[in-house]
């Protein structure tokens, strides 16, 4: 397999854990593929729930209007939008917000964004001044904090493991200068070994997937909601099902790339795994963390009012607006499509536990 090796910058023969090999073709500064292209909408590589619907970003932005609520109507909020992506959805929750004064004047936005490039396309979106960007969470120090995430986790690449002889081996890549990028598996870190083994939902799996790098940053979200109360809300493509097997995709044009050309396509497509919601949920418990039943979007945004909103909306709309609205709710609703593979999971901390969408 023959790949551009001046522009991914590998020594060769140099062995990398799969997670750090995916980090660096993702979202190395300038190289990277989060660093250097718009991956989003029909003309990119992938389309998310903001960029298919407004009625989506509409519909979360009621449910951080409840959970303000829920939690006491607070004079100082905090909001922050893991992956931002192109700011489709925070342009949306800041216009659905401005009809909400008292909560409007009392929240405090904020985008948590790696890439400086989608950054500079966010900003270009989004010129409200109650929107600030940050790079972690230590300038949020005071009042509920709620987190959201719509494919944020899927985004962060995961280890992979597998048993031989009941030795545990972790994925490494390297690079051939002549055959170019291949994988080995090499005995797993003693440190990964303990920390898999306090998971008891990863207990009897041949093949294991761990989100390493996704469970850092978790425990920094956790930390902060843990200190000042408020929740974190994620809504990826995923399973609660253990499977046994690798869920890395590869998205180029709109359309998964075989994984025999995998290596072929790094740097200039979209590579993500399922997110593990049983792992996610005994995580958060591990943590004291609440954790509502987890469920699918369809259920969610079904529960949250959006087919009753879509009604009032296609009023107004003629026909072929209204078929357009059509088409993209069904994408988002479908069980086929988004309906059921995409779960949605909130964890949290405080004294009400009434948060709506899951019952």
């Amino acid at each position: 397999m023959t790949c551009n090796i001046e522009y991914l910058n590998f020594k060769s023969n140099r062995l990398i854990p799969f997670d750090q090999f995916v980090e660096t073709v993702l979202y190395k500064p300038k190289i990277g593929y989060y660093t250097k292209k718009i991956p989003f909408g029909r003309t990119g590589d992938f389309i998310t729930a903001p960029t298919i619907s407004n009625l989506f970003s509409e519909i979360i932005s009621i449910w951080i209007v409840s959970s303000w609520e829920e939690l006491g109507k607070p004079r100082y909020f905090n909001f922050v939008e893991l992956g931002p992506g192109d700011g489709s959805f925070a342009k949306v929750f800041v216009n659905t917000l401005k009809k909400f004064p008292n909560l409007f004047n009392s929240i405090n936005i904020y985008l948590y964004e790696k890439s400086e490039f989608l950054k500079n396309i966010q900003k270009e979106k989004l010129k409200d001044s109650k929107i600030k960007w940050i790079n972690n969470f230590d300038k949020i120090n005071k009042g509920p904090v709620i987190f959201f995430g719509n494919e944020f986790f899927d985004a962060i690449p995961i280890k992979q493991f597998t048993y031989k002889k009941k030795l545990l081996l972790e994925k490494y890549c390297y690079l051939d200068r002549v055959k170019g990028f291949k994988e080995v598996y090499q005995r797993a870190k003693i440190e990964d070994i303990k920390e898999i083994k306090n998971f008891r939902v990863l207990k009897d799996l041949k093949f294991i997937e761990f989100p390493k790098l996704g469970i850092l940053e978790m425990s920094k979200i956790v930390k902060k909601i843990k200190k000042l109360s408020g929740g974190v809300l994620l809504i990826d493509y995923g399973y609660t099902k253990l499977l046994n097997k690798s869920t890395i995709q590869m998205v180029m044009q709109n359309k998964k790339v075989r994984t025999d050309d995998f290596f072929k396509n790094v740097g200039k497509a979209d590579i993500t795994s399922l997110v593990n919601f049983s792992l996610l949920k005994e995580y958060f418990l591990k943590n004291e963390m609440n954790v509502k039943k987890i469920v699918t979007q369809k259920f969610f945004l079904e529960k949250m009012g959006i087919v009753e909103r879509a009604k009032i909306l296609e009023k107004k709309m003629d026909l072929k607006q209204k078929n357009y609205m059509l088409s993209t709710l069904n994408r988002l609703l479908n069980k086929k499509l988004m309906g059921d593979l995409f779960k949605v999971i909130f964890a949290f901390k405080s004294k009400s536990n009434n948060f709506l969408g899951f019952k």
